[in-house]
């Protein structure tokens, strides 16, 4: 019989003198340079411009065709621009347009974050969806994935009464502090299917049961918020905050569920990697840090950036902000999966896998680079998945997708470009265990 989860109740926010509880030595990452890795395709370049239709790469996710392998699909967000499908060639499938203004003076719908859920029941019944966070509305948005209309895969389901995550109103919505991160997760206990939504400018976390509505349609409700810190009590007595623009607080975007244990690692852009659990009930613990975690900052109006202070010494080795995209690679035979992070800041990818008890052990970095006669590599990566499923004869042992946020073909005509990157997953696996 399945167990219900305990009433919704808020998580409190975690104090501002929260102990560094990070759990990685800290040890230099000195030595040979990182492995670099070559991307074997590239999606077409989008411009965020009105010509190129506002259309900006974000996050992708990587849905498997068990029937025909080599027909399964990356679907990737587009910001303004919407949702694209692609095929493993990188060849685009199909094109989903975010939804217009709901009236003069309103944002449009702007797609932020993609996962999956697979499976879930539906009045209609089971089906795979493909959800987005829509940051113009502060809604989820549901698509039903059908493989069986190959040139229209993605049918929105999304039931059209579903509320704001964070927002009371619309003109809280028209401010923008709005649905932001994303990661899917089913309780292997109860069978339940949950969104996990980080806000945008802010550090909550919120916990959504997806549920199910008339005629096929998906809509949710919120159980309970998680809000995480802004500042932080160093180890010299004095409390930090990130710097950012006014009224900015330290947002979270990349985030992804371990399923085996029901762990939630989310990635605060400006502090480093939390670790809680998924049903957002425990203590979060920061795992490792930034290497500008602790370094004062003063905002320039003037430049609209921060102009840094002296480097006290308290960040992490491995990661550069903003870190970004989070991804796991599943474990073979039941071992542990390996978590992937993007460090924005250097445009490289750190790896991660089980230590002692509950800590993560850096097990190294690589790069998606270039190659003479290939695409472009990965720069200041946003978001990334990773499948570690047999993909037809392209991607026998899986397959990574990183964004690239400056895609060199596209930049070449003089417009700012980013694209996705299709990489083998077999290659970053071999260069992370050389």
């Amino acid at each position: 019989m399945a167990r219900p989860l305990p009433r919704p109740f808020a998580v409190a926010a975690l104090a501002a003198s929260l102990a560094l509880t990070a759990a990685l030595p800290a040890t230099a990452h000195t030595g040979p340079a990182l492995p670099t890795v070559p991307p074997r395709a590239e999606t077409a370049p989008l411009y965020d411009d009105e010509a190129g239709g506002d259309a900006d790469a974000d996050d992708p996710a990587i849905w498997r065709n068990p029937a025909r392998p080599d027909a399964s699909l990356v679907v990737a967000t587009a910001k303004q621009g919407g949702l694209r499908v692609y095929d493993l060639e990188a060849r685009l499938v199909q094109s989903i347009a975010a939804p217009a203004r709901p009236g003069p003076g309103h944002a449009p719908g702007r797609f932020n974050n993609v996962d999956l859920v697979h499976g879930l029941g539906l009045s209609t019944g089971r089906a795979d969806l493909a959800i987005t966070t829509d940051r113009g509305t502060d809604r989820l948005r549901f698509y039903r994935i059908d493989p069986r209309t190959p040139s229209r895969p993605l049918t929105d389901v999304t039931d059209p009464s579903v509320p704001p995550v964070f927002s009371v109103d619309q003109s809280e919505i028209d401010a923008q502090r709005t649905a932001y991160g994303l990661a899917t997760w089913t309780d292997r206990t109860t069978g339940r299917a949950y969104a996990l939504v980080s806000r945008r400018e802010r550090t909550a976390v919120a916990l959504l049961e997806l549920t199910a509505a008339a005629g096929g349609r998906v809509g949710y409700r919120k159980v309970r918020t998680l809000t995480l810190p802004s500042s932080f009590r160093l180890p010299d007595g004095t409390s930090w905050s990130p710097c950012s623009e006014p009224g900015e607080l330290p947002q979270v975007e990349g985030m992804v569920v371990d399923p085996a244990s029901g762990t939630l690692y989310a990635a605060q852009e400006d502090v480093g990697i939390w670790r809680v659990p998924a049903d957002l009930t425990g203590k979060p613990r920061l795992l490792d840090r930034v290497r500008e975690f602790g370094v004062p900052g003063v905002y320039d109006e003037t430049t609209e950036e921060c102009v840094p202070g002296a480097d006290p010494g308290y960040g992490g080795e491995r990661l550069s902000a903003d870190v970004e995209g989070l991804t796991l690679v599943a474990g073979t035979d039941g071992g542990e999966s390996r978590l992937l992070a993007s460090s924005q800041g250097d445009d490289t990818f750190a790896a991660y896998g089980r230590g002692r008890g509950a800590r993560l052990a850096y097990e190294g970095g690589f790069r998606v680079g270039a190659t003479a006669a290939g695409p472009d590599g990965s720069e200041e990566c946003d978001g990334a998945a990773a499948l570690r499923e047999p993909l037809g004869r392209r991607y026998p042992r899986g397959l990574l997708v990183v964004q690239d946020g400056h895609d060199d073909a596209g930049e070449a005509e003089g417009r700012t470009a980013t694209n996705f990157k299709f990489v083998d997953l077999g290659e970053v696996l071999d260069a992370l265990d050389d």
